[in-house]
């Protein structure tokens, strides 16, 4: 009896092991885009500009408490959400919303986003922005709504403002973490545009519509 016991362990052992071994991996994202990602396209000049006079600080991006998760999160019809366990992110996703933010916005405005660091020198800009909607639709869109501001840190109003970004993507997730990388560099743009006129010394405007 203890022989054929001992034997049965090991058999529901290897099993055990082998349904492990067949699981499907687990695929992970970042938002965050690659140093070439926009060479060769129309948001990257073939020009070098000079260095901004101003840097920024980007706070911590606050994201809807639905999608925070290590997995994905998509919408199915009008109620309905999946959570994708195979499908996750590399990082919080509070942290790779700012990690893009911040490389997007410190490519547009040719400056460096001071966080962590002395300030230094030049004028500083803070950032603030929040998600309120960080919708994935496999195949069909990606969607951001945003509400942000700009402020110098020394004298001048505050800039408060909301977007809503909206990318088209095709199939597989993939397509939909680059429609997200998209979306991102488009509120960055708006972003920007703002903390320039700001940093100008002229009164900022939130993007139409």
């Amino acid at each position: 009896m203890i022989r054929t016991g001992y034997l049965l362990a090991i058999l529901g052992g290897a099993l055990a092991l082998a349904a492990c071994g067949g699981s499907a991996p687990v695929r992970y994202y970042t938002l965050v885009p690659a140093a070439d990602a926009y060479v060769g396209t129309a948001t990257q000049s073939t020009i070098t500009p000079a260095p901004a006079p101003f840097q920024f600080e980007l706070l911590p991006v606050g994201v809807p408490a639905q999608v925070d998760q290590p997995q994905l999160v998509v919408r199915q019809g009008g109620q309905g959400v999946a959570v994708l366990d195979g499908e996750r992110w590399i990082a919080p996703l509070g942290d790779e919303v700012r990690g893009a933010l911040s490389a997007d916005l410190a490519r547009q405005l040719h400056t460096q986003d001071i966080s962590g660091l002395p300030a230094g020198s030049k004028p500083v800009l803070r950032i603030k922005v929040d998600l309120r909607r960080f919708d994935s639709v496999p195949g069909a869109y990606a969607l951001l709504d945003a509400a942000w501001s700009v402020r110098p840190l020394k004298g001048g109003a505050a800039l408060s403002c909301t977007s809503r970004v909206q990318e088209s993507v095709g199939q597989g997730y993939a397509a939909l973490v680059q429609g997200h990388q998209r979306a991102l560099d488009g509120l960055a743009a708006q972003i920007a545009t703002a903390a320039q006129a700001l940093a100008a010394g002229q009164a900022g405007a939130c993007p139409a519509g």
